[in-house]
Formats: structure tokens, sequence, C-alpha cells
């Protein structure tokens, strides 16, 4: 009967559908730009007020706990507000299966400390600087991929890793005199710290992102069940870590100290923001995904000439162009005559899973969303 009914109608439904695709993808796009710029500036912002300074480690603590509880209110949603079935199912889901929950300890532990490290970069390096250094994710990721996945990368992707190294290498040249500059002005942020940051970050990001993919191939666990076995590692990892880092001083000032109106937008961005993100990222191609990382690298930019006074360069603007041009070649696809390994669905690897960054990082999920909310 259904079938009747599309037929009946002729090419009216084709059309609308067509308007319907064309709106979500500009509004994917918007939200992946505004996402992905707006958290990595506002934590800029709230790291380099003057004042008293929140924790960062219980803030990543915060995040995990948010997300968890955001979740188990989907699940429960999924469940038409049966409490006793929703606690069946997570039962099953998280202790039953077990072993399914612990292939989320490494990937959990990797986020954690991939979240405090941001807060680490973030307040150590120029918003700006950060963005275009953090795409160096993307050349982590590639790697991981063709060495734990044996995935295989075309020509063109092969150049725009190379462009995409060379550009945050000018980048950092480029920064290397503006860090002299902040030494000699008695600035408290340490330019080599920030760096190092976010070095590991990307590379802690890459690995997690494959070996995520890698482990949960064929996995039937919905979005949201996902971030609720991450999410019960990541609290305990973090408070584990707030506790080694922080724990004296957090015990005297406590939990929440340092907490304004500002912090807790930054804490809801990163918490609800990446959510926010598998949800519409389906919607949206590798190109259209990378034309959002272009567009946010150049909003943060911008933004970071009003807000934070960044003298953006011939040289940053050089490095900045060269990792925007990789970012969208590689977002390319590849060859119709390129094959791909079995099992592969893109020869793109999934840039981050579910944390994130800001750019969120679900990616390794998606396929598995749809499914879960067909049979709920």
């Amino acid at each position: 009967m259904a079938a009747g009914s599309s037929t009946g109608t002729g090419e009216v439904p084709t059309r609308s559908q067509t308007e319907a695709n064309r709106k979500l993808k500009y509004i994917s796009l918007a939200i992946l730009v505004v996402q992905n710029a707006s958290l990595i500036l506002s934590i800029r912002y709230v790291r380099t007020l003057p004042g008293d300074r929140f924790f960062t480690t219980s803030a990543v603590v915060m995040a995990e706990v948010l997300k968890v509880t955001t979740c188990l209110l989907i699940i429960l949603l999924q469940k038409r507000f049966n409490v006793k079935e929703t606690a069946c199912f997570l039962l099953d889901s998280v202790v039953f299966q077990y072993k399914d929950t612990l292939k989320l300890a490494v990937p959990s532990l990797i986020y954690t400390l991939q979240n405090n490290l941001q807060y680490v970069a973030i307040s150590n390096l120029p918003a700006a600087t950060f963005q275009v250094t953090y795409q160096l994710k993307i050349l982590t990721t590639a790697l991981f991929s063709v060495l734990m996945l044996r995935k295989s990368l075309s020509r063109v992707q092969w150049v725009s890793l190379l462009l995409l190294f060379a550009g945050v290498a000018i980048v950092q040249v480029q920064q290397e005199g503006n860090k002299e500059a902040a030494v000699a002005d008695g600035s408290s942020q340490n330019y080599s710290v920030g760096v190092v940051a976010v070095v590991v970050s990307c590379l802690s990001s890459g690995f997690a992102g494959v070996y995520f993919e890698r482990i949960l191939k064929g996995s039937a666990a919905s979005v949201w069940m996902r971030n609720v076995q991450l999410g019960v590692f990541g609290t305990a990892l973090g408070l584990l870590g707030m506790w080694w880092n922080d724990g004296g001083a957090v015990a005297r000032r406590g939990f929440l100290f340092g907490y304004t109106g500002m912090v807790w937008c930054v804490i809801l961005n990163q918490a609800f923001g990446g959510l926010l993100v598998a949800v519409v990222v389906k919607y949206a191609d590798n190109i259209l995904k990378g034309f959002a990382t272009s567009f946010s690298i150049i909003v943060s930019t911008v933004m970071s000439v009003y807000l934070f006074s960044f003298h953006v360069d011939l040289l940053f603007t050089a490095g900045a162009g060269l990792v925007i041009g990789a970012v969208y070649m590689y977002s390319l696809p590849k060859a119709p005559g390129a094959a791909l390994p079995p099992g592969a669905a893109s020869s793109s690897p999934a840039p981050q899973t579910l944390r994130t960054e800001g750019s969120g990082q679900m990616e390794a999920f998606l396929p598995k969303a749809p499914a879960a909310s067909d049979t709920d």
C-alpha cells in the first residue's frame, strides 16, 4: 500500500524530499561550523579571563555526567517511559554484556585524556592556532586507518596529508615570533606546553577513532547506549584524574569552584554539542564536513582577531590556507576505479567518534543510529 501511494503522487514527493534534504544539509553545515568554532572560542575565552579559574578536570567530569544523563533520558523516552523495561535494558547492555562494555574502556580512557589535553592546549594557544594545528588529527587518523584497518588512500588524499602537515608547520613557524613576544610581555601561557598537548591530543584522537571503528564493526548497539557505556568509564576515569591532579584544591574550594554562567555554557556545549552533531552529521557527506571544518577555521580566526586581538599575518594566512585546502581535498570522494578493502564503507577514516571536539566525534556510531531508532 505504501508503495502504491508513493507512485501515485508522481514526482512531487521526490522533489519535496530533495528540497528537504538540501535544507537539512545546509542546517547540518551551520550546526557543524557553529559547534566546532564556538567550543574552541568559548574555552579560550573562559581560560583567559582574570580572576579565579575553574578546575578543568571537574569540567570534564561534569560534561560526562550531563552526557550520560541525557542519553539515559533518551533511552527512557525510546522505551516510552517504561522504567522497568529501561532498567532491564541497561542492566543487560552494560552488566550482562560486560565484554562488550569492557571494549570501551580503552577509548574512554583516551577520550578522557583528550578532553583534558584540549583544555591545556587551548589555555596556552590562540584559538585560531589551536584550530589549525588540531587538524593534524586527520593525518593521525589516516595513518592509523592504513596501519590498523588496512584502508587505502587515494593519491589526492596522500597529497592533501602532505599539504596539511606543511600548513601546520608554517603556522608553527609563524607562532614562534609571537611566542617570544608573549614571553617578553610576561604572559602566563606556555606555547610549548600547548603544542605538546594538541599534538598528543591529535595522536590520541586518531588512535581512538580507528580503534573504536575496529572493535565496533557489526555492533547493533545504539548511539545512546554507546554513550552511556563510554560515560560510565569516562566519569570514573575523569574523577580519578581530578583527584590525581586537583584533589587537594577541589577538597578545599569545592567541585564547582570558579563556575560562572560562561563556564556552564562551555560545559553544556561540550556535553550536548557532540550529541547534536551526531544527530545532524548523517545528513552531511564528507565534502560538506570538509567545508564545515574549513569554515570553522575561518570563523575561529576572524573571531580571534576581535575577541583576543589575534594578529594575522601573511605566514599564518598561507599556512591556514594550506590546511583549509588540504581538509577539502581529503574530503573529496575517491576515483571510481579505486578499490576499497572488504568491509570498508569509506576511504575516509572516521575522524572523531563522539568526544570532542568538537568535533564530534561519533562517526563510528552513525550507521547504527537509524537502525536503532527504527527498532524502538
